[in-house]
């Protein structure tokens, strides 16, 4: 069966689109529009070649090798030379689905035609793409300017028949991967070599996969927390839209409308109508306010994303209508490191308060509940270590939280003397909505158990529906067990989108 077919101009991209290429659930084609714009530029650089006046990256060296002219018997060379010398990248590889990403989004910036890239060198990178020949593209390496020059240096080396790829999830020299898809490597002209180091898509395609699965985690935070609060017999009064109206933040706004409708249709809230408590803890209570916060910061790296995927960010930029090539600095991600940074705190913050529930849950003397929700507890342990182990991830992701975007290494004898770090942002945030994942799935692990308690009675719809398909795929803890497998249960519901779906069917 054919696959859908998206159609790439460097201006419309979107992140939803992204993801759908890092699944290989599209494939990928140049708008005609973006094809004639790359020709146009592609004539200009060949005009600016085949003269004597020196250009930046197309008849000069590179950095603060800039003022070295080349000879145009050696412009072949210089572009070869650039990417080879530029790879020089680290560290494990980019999953499938990032290096595929920002192979995507490389293409997608040649398609604006400021780059001056050759028709053939960017239908080589879509039928890589199409055909499911994937870059071996180390994660470390970038400071974020000019750009992410080692990781794209990596993806380019697969062009030339250089380095190594991936095909069809198989690992094997790239000459032989183009080989086997039935491709052949190129050689590149006078600036091609450049038009494919330059920009800051390797940070924005870890960013971008990265933003989509923090917006999930959001409202897998909203599940968690009602799945909490129903298990200790919280309040739904804070969530009631008059508090939330005289303070108008939009993200708070946005979580507690959520937690009302993942509540609506409460048996247990009936439970507990005239009970002595008062207020409930801020972990309960704050949701709106902690969970919305977050849900504000990740709207802004989403709106920052959304611009660069679709910014030039190559250098020098081939201007066609004045006719002119000039070096400048879009290639540099502070953006996008900022931005990363902002998603990295905003996601420590849930796995924190979630943390904090799980606490509530476990605590006999907060909870009302037996200790650690053990069926026979100081025979059983229960869900102590649980516990623990969300505290362990909470730490280190409060230590990932610290800004890389504030840090600058100079590079480049000086020439690059403010760099992003955008890449470290990428791949800090990364690791910290790894573990938020993890954190959630050890609450709604820990709430299940607490719900127990509470049967028959049940819950709102939205944490009612997650408790049963919990409970078809993990029992009840009667007895105490290997905990690890439970919490890869429950991740596996959160990742695969069921729980999503389960809960989505239900509210």
């Amino acid at each position: 069966m054919s696959l859908p077919r998206l159609l790439i101009d460097g201006d419309t991209l979107k992140l939803e689109e992204i993801l759908q290429v890092a699944r290989h659930e599209v494939t990928v084609e140049l708008a005609p529009e973006a094809a004639a714009r790359v020709r146009a530029s592609r004539a200009l650089v060949d005009k600016v070649a085949a003269g004597d006046e020196p250009s930046y990256g197309i008849n000069t060296g590179f950095g603060t090798l800039a003022e070295v002219r080349i000879d145009k018997k050696d412009l072949r060379e210089l572009q070869r030379n650039l990417i080879l010398s530029h790879a020089a990248g680290v560290g494990s590889p980019l999953p499938l689905g990032e290096a595929r990403a920002l192979l995507l989004l490389r293409c997608n910036v040649l398609a604006k035609g400021y780059s001056g890239i050759r028709s053939e060198t960017l239908q080589l990178a879509l039928e890589m793409l199409n055909r499911d020949v994937v870059p071996v593209v180390p994660e470390r390496g970038s400071v974020g300017a000019s750009g992410d020059l080692a990781p794209l240096a990596h993806l380019a080396l697969v062009f030339i028949g250089e380095g190594e790829a991936f095909y069809q999830g198989q690992r094997l020299p790239a000459r032989q991967a183009l080989e086997r898809a039935g491709l052949q490597p190129v050689v590149l002209e006078a600036k091609e070599g450049l038009a494919l180091v330059n920009g800051t898509q390797a940070m924005c395609a870890v960013g971008t996969l990265l933003q989509m699965r923090a917006e999930l985690l959001a409202d897998m935070a909203d599940l968690a927390g009602t799945m909490t609060l129903e298990g200790l017999l919280g309040s739904h009064k804070p969530f009631i839209p008059e508090i939330h109206e005289v303070r108008a933040h939009p993200g708070q706004k946005t979580c507690a409308a959520h937690l009302r409708r993942l509540l609506a249709g409460s048996d247990l809230v009936e439970t507990h109508v005239n009970c002595s408590k008062v207020q409930d803890p801020y972990s309960l209570r704050c949701m709106p306010q902690v969970h919305g916060a977050a849900r504000d910061g990740l709207s802004f790296a989403r709106r920052v994303l959304e611009v660069e995927v679709n910014s030039a960010t190559d250098n020098p930029l081939v201007f066609v209508d004045s006719e002119r090539i000039v070096s400048g600095g879009n290639f540099h991600g502070q953006p996008v490191s900022l931005a990363l940074d902002v998603a990295a705190m905003a996601l420590t913050q849930l796995s924190a308060i979630s943390e904090r529930r799980v606490e509530q849950l476990v605590n006999p003397s907060l909870s009302g509940l037996p200790p650690f929700l053990a069926k026979n507890s100081g025979l059983n342990s229960g869900f102590m270590i649980a516990q623990v182990t969300s505290a362990a991830l909470v730490a280190e992701s409060r230590i990932l939280s610290h800004p890389a975007s504030v840090d600058s290494i100079p590079s480049s004898a000086g020439r690059e003397d403010h760099v992003s770090m955008g890449m470290t942002a990428a791949l800090k945030a990364r690791q910290v909505a790894e573990f938020t994942r993890s954190c959630l799935a050890i609450e709604m692990l820990v709430a299940a158990q607490a719900l127990d308690y509470r049967q028959p009675v049940k819950a709102g719809r939205g944490p009612q529906a997650a408790y049963e398909l919990i409970r078809r795929k993990v029992p009840t803890m009667e007895k105490d067990r290997e905990l690890h497998r439970d919490i890869s249960a429950v991740s596996e519901l959160i990742d695969s989108g069921e729980l999503l779906a389960a809960v989505k069917a239900a509210v």
